[in-house]
């Protein structure tokens, strides 16, 4: 699972690498669940192409009366995906995304305690997380655009076995490859779950240093993203 990641938010390397422009241009900083981080999705007048915006770290589905229920479904399992009532409407909706990643953050046990470790592909090389979103309106009337990553079992590939709590389920991120990026944010639902696959591509793990504290929920009220027409 996947609680914390640093986005890609410099806009020459969202446009380089997902050739998608993106209007602010800002140094990357490590988000939590209900932080504001850019995901890529398809435009809403059907033209077909791909557009950034910010959204909430967590999908808040339309029954949800408050932003704190994005810390419970910043994850989706691509196992339960369809039939979650938090997640199903948008999967049924075909409302796929990527998240552009620099890294992702996950804990080490091997000490015997967590340390942070940071993974990512070599040569600074971002990559994309499959995703799912939906619009959510809060009861104040302000809307705003959320989105949750989705995750397989992670047997096996060698960097997640030796991450997260002993006993625990090796759980890891879908990574979407580039080549594919259009056609994940296209294809029919149906044929959305061959991409629910463990990736072959290279990866690595560090420890990174200790994460700061997480941000106060105040902050993404703070910035008040608008759900913007497509």
């Amino acid at each position: 699972m996947c609680s914390n990641y640093r986005p890609v938010t410099r806009a020459d390397r969202m446009l380089a690498f997902f050739g998608v422009e993106r209007a602010r241009d800002e140094p990357p900083q490590d988000i939590w669940p209900l932080g504001l981080a850019p995901f890529i999705r398809l435009a809403e007048d059907g033209s077909g192409r791909a557009r950034c915006d910010d959204g909430v770290f967590g999908l808040l589905p339309h029954f949800a009366t408050e932003l704190a229920y994005g810390r419970r479904t910043y994850n989706a399992r691509s196992e339960t995906v369809h039939r979650l009532p938090s997640f199903r409407d948008a999967w049924r909706r075909g409302q796929r995304c990527i998240v552009p990643v620099e890294c992702i953050y996950e804990p080490n046990w091997e000490s015997g305690r967590a340390v942070r470790w940071a993974v990512l592909q070599p040569g600074d090389v971002p990559f994309g997380i499959a995703g799912i979103w939906r619009g959510w309106k809060s009861p104040d009337g302000r809307e705003l655009l959320t989105f949750a990553m989705l995750t397989v079992n992670a047997d096996g590939p060698p960097v997640f076995g030796r991450l997260h709590r002993p006993g625990d389920e090796k759980r890891m991120v879908v990574i979407v490859d580039p080549k594919q990026y259009t056609e994940w944010l296209t294809c029919p639902v149906d044929e959305a779950p061959k991409f629910f696959r463990q990736w072959q591509g290279p990866l690595q793990a560090n420890a990174a240093a200790l994460a700061p504290r997480a941000p106060a929920a105040s902050s993404v009220h703070s910035r008040r993203p608008p759900i913007q027409p497509a």
